[in-house]
């Protein structure tokens, strides 16, 4: 399906496998998920959280074997979007990669929110006269740095967060490492175990459950490097082994600074280590060893957030531009740099969402508020779009390469990885009364209105849909256009939608 008037192409063959394994580490974040998210968990996994971890990292395996598989056959910009149309429908393609846009243009000033409050906050700690209220300053010194990185170019980007990444995961293996020596006959394997988990009203595996629903969110992201399939070398094989090795790599990043921040705290103690160190508890750890491992870790949340909007910016910009380029959203979004291919529109949209989002949240309530608000958002559509592509990989083997089916990669673990999924989305939507899940509580308002803004940018999505179906329903049929090669097999399907 060509269009008559062909869309600038995206740069070729510019990132190598190392470049597409950081794009995917980055954009989980593992330096702020270590330092703020999966400590949430302590309070009802208590000293059993390693073990929660555990659970979660293979928990969310089955997802990425998924989209591992996926990305194999489907090397395109549009990631998961391609990939569901292709393998359910175009419409639902294009209702994926609605939600998968709004997920990713999220993302920057999320973090960026917590950059700015973080260094603010250190500031103030260490010098009273600085002023927490100079969040924002950090906030757009950030946000402006990121586009400007992405706007220079996928290769110069992706090199960056190369580097942003290796540095954080460095510094928080080291202090782990660090604190396991320190720890000395406390070490023990059973954290691994129930024993430890004792929180009040989720003593044993239902704490342990409800630890590993929080840890499997830490985890959102490790797809990242699809979306530049259509810029990297051998895509077909680098993309796939990038989301596995990195799913597999931060999995166990997660699981050792885990257990070193147990055995060191004390397992028996561990259900209050997230409020510890005044909420900032590997802060905490760090001082606990030296001054000098506390300004590293200062670093390396920076680094975090800093390479996560990298990252995220990345997605959403290639998103944008794979549904502008065949009509799904406005053409200008495949508006390209003539010299970095750079989708420059998509950066613009990012740099004033980002800003308009940060700023106006941020002063009505407080940016820790606002960053709250932003990633229960986020996570409410990031859970369905994993959901949907586990779904995808049993509609490709199903309908489009049969001979090719494996009963347990195509069948058995996508279902799996589908049901996994399901506690952590009611979870995040703050769904409660499902029998087996009493640890999940409603969510009280401001988040509350995140997860009905989300449901409420879902709904104007099928408007939109139903509006292309009727005025230009090939452009919701190219959603399941591939770009990247000769590969008539979706030329074929583009044309099922409606049939």
């Amino acid at each position: 399906m060509s269009e008559t008037n062909t869309p600038p192409q995206l740069a070729r063959n510019q990132v190598g496998l190392m470049a597409a394994l950081f794009q995917s580490i980055t954009s989980m974040a593992p330096g702020a998920a270590i330092a703020a998210s999966i400590p949430l968990g302590a309070a009802f996994a208590g000293g059993a959280l390693p073990l929660s971890v555990l659970i979660a990292f293979v928990g969310i395996l089955f997802t990425a074997a998924s989209i591992g598989q996926l990305a194999k056959h489907i090397p395109a910009a549009g990631s998961v979007a391609t990939y569901s149309a292709v393998g359910l429908s175009p419409s639902i393609g294009f209702l994926v990669g609605w939600a998968y846009a709004a997920v990713e243009v999220l993302i920057a000033p999320l973090v960026m929110l917590q950059l700015g409050y973080t260094v603010a906050g250190e500031w103030h700690s260490e010098s009273a006269s600085f002023p927490l209220g100079a969040w924002w300053v950090f906030m757009l010194i950030g946000t402006f740095l990121i586009c400007g990185l992405v706007y220079r170019g996928v290769k110069t980007s992706t090199k960056t967060g190369v580097w942003l990444g290796f540095i954080e995961i460095v510094v928080f293996v080291a202090l782990a490492a660090v604190l396991v020596v320190k720890a000395g006959d406390h070490n023990t394997l059973q954290v691994f175990g129930t024993k430890f988990a004792n929180a009040k009203g989720f003593v044993g595996f239902s704490g342990v459950t409800a630890g590993a629903v929080g840890a499997l969110l830490a985890f959102s992201g490790f797809e990242a490097a699809a979306p530049l399939a259509e810029e990297t070398k051998n895509p077909r094989r680098n993309i796939p082994l990038a989301v596995i090795l990195a799913t597999v790599a931060i999995g166990a990043v997660y699981i050792f600074t885990t257990y070193a921040a147990d055995v060191s705290f004390g397992p028996r103690l561990f259900t209050g280590f997230a409020a510890s160190a005044n909420g900032v508890p590997w802060d905490g750890l760090a001082r606990s060893v030296s001054g000098v491992f506390w300004l590293l870790v200062l670093i390396a949340i920076i680094n975090s957030t800093l390479a996560n909007a990298n990252s995220g910016t990345n997605v959403f910009t290639r998103t944008a531009y794979a549904f502008g380029r065949v009509g799904a959203f406005p053409r200008v979004c495949a508006d390209l740099h003539p010299k970095f291919k750079s989708p420059r529109v998509g950066i613009l949209i990012e740099l004033v969402l980002s800003c308009a989002l940060g700023l106006g949240l941020g002063f009505k309530y407080t940016p820790q508020i606002a960053f709250g608000i932003i990633g229960t958002g986020l996570v409410v559509l990031v859970v369905p779009v994993y959901m949907i592509a586990n779904l995808a990989c049993i509609g490709l083997f199903a309908r489009h390469r049969q001979e090719e089916r494996h009963i347990v990669y195509h069948i058995v673990l996508p279902i799996i990885g589908f049901i996994l999924l399901l506690p952590g989305f009611l979870s995040a939507a703050g769904i409660t009364g499902v029998p087996g899940l009493s640890f999940i509580v409603s969510l009280s308002s401001p988040y509350s209105y995140a997860a009905y803004g989300m449901a409420a940018w879902v709904v104007v999505g099928i408007v939109v849909l139903l509006v292309l179906r009727s005025r230009n329903p090939r452009a919701v049929a190219a959603v399941a256009q591939i770009h990247y090669e000769d590969d008539d097999m979706v030329a074929a399907m583009s044309g099922s939608e409606g049939k």
